[in-house]
């Protein structure tokens, strides 16, 4: 069913172009190759102009765990995502996880937040879910790979560097705000 689900929707996507470009991680006829080429060329360019370029990299922890069920279904409305399928998705915001040691079993608990992991929709959601990403940072390079982040921009003034901050300082808050939209 899932994969069924998943090639509806990324038939989807492509139709309508939705996935942001700096997005490398679980797309089709992109990998980590293609995005290592795209940095490497802007990197190279700038090393021939005498440039310098600010790199951050950033690792959104436990990521596919945090993604916040409503916030999520909203998404997936604005994309277009509507019908059988989002009725289906909005399904899995109604699982329980218990813990099992030694056969004892734990009290059974509501899951809040949460893409299923090693599943095959769990990580397209995902993308989904941080696909706004790039919206936040303008006037500075952004590629993701899943849950991996890199920030850049050519830095030929303190204008420049405090740009690349108020782009990082936006991403923070960001990642701030969607976190907090999960319920306790």
């Amino acid at each position: 069913m899932e994969h069924i689900i998943s090639s509806q929707i990324n038939q989807h996507l492509e139709r309508y172009g939705i996935l942001c470009d700096p997005q490398h991680g679980f797309c089709q006829k992109r990998s980590c190759e293609t995005q290592l080429v795209s940095t490497l060329a802007d990197f190279v360019n700038t090393v021939e102009e005498k440039g310098q370029c600010d790199v951050i990299l950033l690792d959104f922890s436990k990521a596919f765990d945090k993604v916040s069920h409503c916030l999520l279904l909203q998404k997936l409305h604005r994309f277009g995502i509507d019908g059988h399928v989002h009725s289906w998705i909005s399904s899995l915001s109604n699982r329980t996880q218990e813990v099992v040691v030694d056969g004892i079993s734990s009290q059974k608990s509501n899951v809040t937040s949460g893409v299923p992991q090693g599943s095959v929709l769990g990580p397209l959601l995902f993308l989904l879910y941080i696909n706004d990403l790039p919206a936040y940072t303008k006037h500075s390079t952004i590629r993701l790979f899943a849950d991996d982040c890199m920030l850049y921009r050519n830095i030929d003034s303190d204008e420049d560097r405090l740009k690349l901050q108020e782009h990082l300082d936006g991403l923070l808050k960001l990642g701030g705000r969607l976190e907090n939209a999960i319920p306790s």
